[in-house]
């Protein structure tokens, strides 16, 4: 197995607390607290050094020198936290180089703001890249926004990490943070073929998450993709007939509907960033075959009173014809001119259908390809779907 040139680290709270939070304040108290420690890390926690660094935490904006600090110690010595202590393992260990890029999704709290700093300041000391990301809504005052937002947010910025720098160069430290913002870590490295990796404090050394049979339905994906990028992009919609019409059972676990709203769970979400990132690697193999310029078709328009809209939805439905090579025409069959809508594609029967609104009127239109089989419409389902 090569090694990682790229790791990603979920962040907690154990530099702070108990670490520096828990450090003597007296040479009474240390002699107490020293024997408290691992016996291999005594040697390293004199007087000198401890109280040095219980001044640097007590005052605010002292990160830098308490980076200084750790960094003449080793980075195994329990002090300096889990993150430092697993990136130290996992890098000793050869599953990251010892240059990789790091990366830190720390929690939208003071503390996770305090902990990046500190992370920054001494990877940067050691000459490695360090970057920090503050992962919105990922804090423990609410925990419904927790659940909804923040785990969400932390599964699409490590998927935009891995998608930048390719799964064969990644890996993910699932070591720091809330238990589940450490399982949401573990889940997408499993779904998008990581190596995921961890350290309990009372482990003597990292341990590799072993490959599960995850399966995943790159089908449904397929089916739903539609909803999948309108959630994604909108976050919350109001449940409407479409929806209903197209739920299935499958999708509860994707989809949180609380009231008359729905959003994406933190499961959904995964799935929708593996199978993203997977089609648009593989869409060209997929996708049907192409339609000479001479065969394609202007689109056709229902006998409406369009209004002022008709322009508008004649070049919307032009634009689709033209800019994907498997689209020979599109013709109309909905028209609503008080009705908004989410814009999408799905699968309507055995037809392509198109849902476009401006926000105050809704179109509806097949969408006619040369598509030969029920995979190849929904490969065409969720490229309209993610040109959208």
């Amino acid at each position: 197995m090569s090694k990682a040139t790229t790791l990603i680290c979920t962040i907690g709270t154990s530099l702070i607390y108990p670490n520096l939070s828990g450090l003597p304040k007296s040479i009474e108290d240390y002699e107490g607290w020293l024997k408290r420690q691992p016996k291999e890390d005594q040697q390293y926690l004199s007087w000198e050094f401890v109280s040095s660094l219980r001044t640097a935490f007590d005052k605010v904006g002292e990160e830098k020198t308490i980076a200084g600090l750790l960094n003449t110690i080793p980075a195994i010595v329990r002090l300096c936290g889990a993150e430092i202590n697993s990136v130290a393992d996992i890098i000793h260990h050869e599953y990251a180089a010892s240059n990789c890029n790091l990366f830190f999704c720390y929690s939208a709290t003071p503390d996770g703001e305090r902990i990046s700093k500190i992370l920054d300041f001494y990877y940067q000391d050691k000459g490695l890249s360090a970057t920090s990301l503050k992962i919105n809504d990922l804090q423990d005052q609410n925990p419904k926004l927790f659940r909804t937002k923040g785990l969400r947010n932390l599964a699409k910025e490590v998927s935009r990490i891995i998608r930048e720098y390719g799964a064969t160069q990644c890996a993910i430290n699932a070591t720091g943070g809330y238990k589940a913002q450490i399982a949401i870590a573990v889940l997408m490295g499993q779904a998008l073929g990581v190596p995921v990796y961890y350290k309990h404090e009372r482990f003597s050394e990292i341990i590799p998450f072993p490959p599960m049979p995850i399966s995943l339905d790159f089908g449904l994906w397929l089916n739903k993709s539609g909803w999948l990028f309108v959630l994604d992009q909108e976050g919350v919609i109001p449940w409407n007939s479409d929806l209903e019409e197209d739920w299935s059972e499958q999708m509860e676990t994707l989809i949180e509907r609380e009231g008359d709203l729905v959003e994406l769970s933190p499961t959904g979400q995964i799935f929708h960033e593996t199978f993203k990132g997977r089609f648009k690697s593989d869409q060209d193999a997929v996708l049907p075959l192409v339609i000479p310029t001479d065969q394609k078709q202007k689109p056709y328009l229902t006998d409406h009173d369009w209004k002022s809209a008709r322009p508008k939805i004649l070049s919307y439905l032009q634009k689709i014809t033209d800019n994907h090579t498997y689209v020979q025409k599109c013709r109309t069959h909905y028209w609503n001119p008080d009705l908004s809508s989410s814009n999408l594609f799905r699968l309507k029967g055995d037809e392509i259908e198109g849902i476009y609104s401006n926000g105050s009127w809704t179109v509806k239109f097949y969408v006619d390809t040369s598509s030969k089989t029920e995979g190849q419409r929904s490969a065409c389902i969720a490229d309209l779907n993610s040109s959208l």
